[in-house]
């Protein structure tokens, strides 16, 4: 994705020149970004979720006061060492503070630049991919999660995500209606170690989940996936895992934080994340043991399927992970904090009494969050570190 900018050249100063003087300074940007930086027209730079200004020479402050009603915070200004470009862009940002509104300058060497624009590029993709995203709720959320309200205009207001309500009567019409599965289909999950009744009960939720997220146009979902226990006499953790895989962002237990936590991840980083819950919590260690009985199968070492742990029915996912870095995040029901910690994945666990996928992880901000003041049950497990990145969108967006 090229990065766009909207100029601001004082009318003092020839433009041609102005832009030949700085050929050298925007292609090392260029070089250590690995892309372009290219100018747009005004009516472009007002489609952006961020700002992005290049501000070329001083003398635009009075320029910009004329056009920034009509673009969208925050304001990202890339400056020069020539021009008097960094006195005028902090000029302009201290306006924007005054404001109440978000923005830095963006000055230094050309590989920090480009680092900095790394982040924003992605930013700016994730901002287009949540901006008027549709994620089913279906079913209500589970009885349990009772610290776990969502405001539904809220969520709209604040991440422009559309929360649509679907009965779970209808997944459960999808399911009795839905035809025969093939054998052929379902030969990789009978290799891992469910029945060929379970895989072909664990097909039809897949393919029926996959059907109400075409017809309602859902990026994600989550399910209030118990009563498939009582209605069915099966599990929708493999179904899940396997829609996770695909890029379909599938929680469970009807968890509105935990999905939007997923999504928003998604977005960032394009990778799938385990929603666990913190099962163990070692105070004096700082550890954690989280634990799940669905888990994208792609950010696994290996898996095994097991049956769902609290009913001993249906498929559940028993996943290895490797040792090595992760990301622990969740979104605040509120949906105005946010919990992230880098961590480290110590060792994959056997227990007989937790859910099936269990990982120890060493947290490095440490387990009183979860102890004091944790924002509800289920937190987001994202298979390496992306802290900054996590850190930078909440902090450039919100």
């Amino acid at each position: 994705m090229t990065v766009s900018f909207y100029e601001l050249i004082s009318p003092v100063h020839d433009k041609n020149s102005i832009d030949k003087s700085l050929f050298e300074f925007q292609k090392n940007v260029e070089k250590f970004l690995d892309d372009k930086i290219a100018a747009i027209p005004l009516e472009e730079a007002k489609k952006l979720p961020v700002t992005l200004l290049f501000i070329k020479s001083g003398g635009v402050e009075s320029e910009f006061l004329k056009i920034y009603k009509e673009l969208k915070p925050p304001y990202i200004l890339l400056t020069s060492e020539a021009h008097n470009s960094l006195p005028a862009a902090m000029e302009i940002l201290s306006f924007i503070k005054q404001k109440g509104e978000n923005g830095e300058i963006l000055h230094g060497p050309a590989e920090y630049i480009a680092s900095r624009l790394g982040f924003i590029k992605k930013i700016i993709n994730a901002k287009h991919k949540i901006n008027g995203a549709r994620l089913g709720v279906i079913g209500k959320p589970s009885d349990w999660l009772i610290g776990s309200s969502i405001d539904y205009k809220k969520v709209k207001k604040t991440f422009g995500i559309e929360l649509v309500n679907i009965e779970m009567a209808e997944v459960l019409n999808e399911i009795k209606n839905h035809g025969e599965i093939k054998n052929s289909q379902i030969e990789k999950y009978l290799a891992k170690g469910a029945s060929e009744k379970e895989s072909k009960n664990s097909m039809i939720i897949y393919d029926s989940l996959k059907n109400i997220c075409a017809k309602y146009k859902l990026s994600g979902f989550t399910l209030r996936c118990f009563d498939l226990l009582t209605s069915i006499k099966s599990t929708g953790c493999l179904a899940l895992s396997m829609l996770n895989d695909e890029g379909i962002t599938a929680g469970c237990e009807g968890d509105i934080p935990a999905l939007l936590s997923m999504f928003v991840l998604r977005a960032l980083t394009e990778l799938p994340s385990f929603m666990a819950n913190p099962s163990v919590i070692d105070p004096q260690n700082n550890t954690a043991i989280f634990a799940h009985c669905t888990v994208p199968t792609s950010i696994t070492e290996e898996y095994i399927l097991d049956t769902h742990f609290e009913s001993g029915i249906g498929v559940g996912v028993k996943g290895r992970f490797v040792p090595g870095e992760c990301t622990i995040f969740k979104i605040s029901p509120a949906l105005d904090k946010y919990f992230l910690s880098p961590a480290h994945i110590l060792r994959s666990l056997n227990r007989e009494n937790l859910c099936r996928t269990q990982i120890e992880v060493s947290v490095e901000t440490g387990v009183e969050y979860f102890l004091n003041n944790p924002y509800g049950n289920h937190h987001i497990i994202l298979n390496s570190n992306q802290v900054e990145l996590i850190k930078e969108f909440f902090k450039i967006i919100f």
